[in-house]
């Protein structure tokens, strides 16, 4: 296909994704980021083996082995006393089962990873995408401070509250989880009890907690699930309160106390997602990342199925897709709707398998004890997502036409 005009609304994770799959492709990149500055909040996150095969492949094993956590094991431990429960080892073991490494990375690095492979001026700060149009021969971006742009194809990378998705399906409803995720870093010489290399989990009656390390173990991210919260509050960074924090876990093992004695802020995160949509764009629009398909941290998909998306999406706006007689636009709104139908099945099975699975699966017995087999369910929920390639399974779901099948 003849390269074309892309213009990105949104420089999280999945704009700079889609971003840099698409100037590899040699197309032209414009991101539209609303934020007066380039940057990433938040803390850590999982980077599964998914995601990690396609930015190995675009140069970036060496800094996520750097910048990254490759954790040698994953433990449940017993909420009240702390014992181990179920250990079962990563790293090395987790590479040869799933083709590729599992990392705990903090979200402010991989995003500078992100943005460091783009060519200077793709991103362009301070622009809110008011409206948008499509005439048919362009797309017509409107931004709030009067500015005008036109591109061949825009992608709506604007997450949850995606002003392109309103655009194209108008106001959703929120599902909320009934949950709420209180998050933040703790540095690890404040917890010298816990260890630098391994992912931990506790499950209690009512309420999980997770630590994990990042930025080569010098730091833990911790992620408290507990329930409630203000159903009107749909925002993953509010302010959190540590004393209630505290409070929730007050009377778990020392380890956990240890660790939220720790905490100096905390962030809230009332758990929402959306039912799938039935699509995701129309014409030389489509939408990427959680803009698509916001879902639950559960399976710690997000930022995978955004890397995902911005590698099949590169596929389809790279190869010749229709017969050679069509027309560019043509080419495009077929691109863009090949691009959809292989990734909407996926990520709607990813979005609502998350809903009743991870940690939650770990809740202890009536005894006090982990559920039977709770490792291997839980791994077993994540197993297909991380041994999915979505370069590599693509010609399987292509015809020799070049439409999915």
């Amino acid at each position: 296909m003849p390269k074309v005009r892309i213009a990105i609304v949104g420089a999280g994770m999945g704009g700079l994704a889609a971003a840099v799959a698409l100037t590899r492709a040699g197309h032209e990149v414009r991101i539209h980021e609303q934020a007066p500055a380039l940057g990433e909040v938040g803390v850590g996150m999982h980077l599964t083996p998914n995601g990690t095969r396609i930015l190995e492949r675009w140069g970036l094993g060496e800094a996520l082995r750097a910048r990254g956590v490759e954790p040698a094991a994953m433990e449940v431990r017993e909420w009240a006393g702390g014992t181990t429960l179920v250990r079962r080892p990563m790293g090395e073991a987790w590479r040869a089962e799933f083709g590729a490494p599992y990392y705990t990375i903090h979200r402010a690095d991989l995003h500078a990873l992100l943005a460091g492979l783009l060519p200077p001026g793709t991103v362009r700060l301070g622009r809110r995408l008011a409206r948008f149009t499509d005439d048919g021969d362009a797309v017509r971006l409107e931004f709030a401070d009067g500015a005008v742009e036109e591109a061949d194809v825009l992608i709506g990378a604007d997450g949850v509250h995606s002003v392109v998705r309103r655009g194209l399906h108008g106001p959703d409803l929120p599902v909320f989880a009934g949950q709420s995720a209180l998050r933040g870093l703790v540095d690890r010489r404040d917890v010298p009890g816990l260890p630098d290399d391994t992912v931990l989990v506790w499950a209690g009656p009512d309420a999980r907690m997770l630590a994990y390390p990042v930025r080569g173990g010098e730091q833990l991210t911790f992620v408290a699930v507990v329930p409630g919260g203000e159903e009107h509050l749909e925002s993953w960074s509010a302010p959190g309160d540590p004393v209630a924090l505290a409070a929730a876990f007050s009377g778990w093992n020392p380890d956990v106390t240890a660790l939220v004695a720790a905490v100096r802020e905390t962030r809230r995160w009332e758990l929402y997602d959306r039912e799938p949509l039935p699509f995701w764009g129309r014409g030389a629009v489509t939408l990427l990342g959680d803009a698509a398909h916001p879902m639950l941290p559960h399976h710690g998909q997000g930022v995978g199925q955004a890397v995902e998306d911005a590698a099949v999406l590169a596929h389809f706006l790279d190869a010749p897709h229709t017969s050679p007689a069509a027309g560019s636009r043509e080419r495009i709104a077929d691109a863009l709707r090949g691009y959809e139908d292989v990734r909407r099945p996926h990520t709607a099975r990813v979005q609502l398998g998350s809903r009743d699975s991870g940690s939650q699966r770990l809740r202890p017995a009536a005894d006090g004890t982990a559920p039977k087999d709770s490792m291997a369910s839980l791994v077993q929920d994540v197993s297909w997502i991380q041994r999915h390639d979505a370069e590599a399974d693509l010609p399987a779901a292509i015809s020799p036409a070049g439409l999915p099948v």
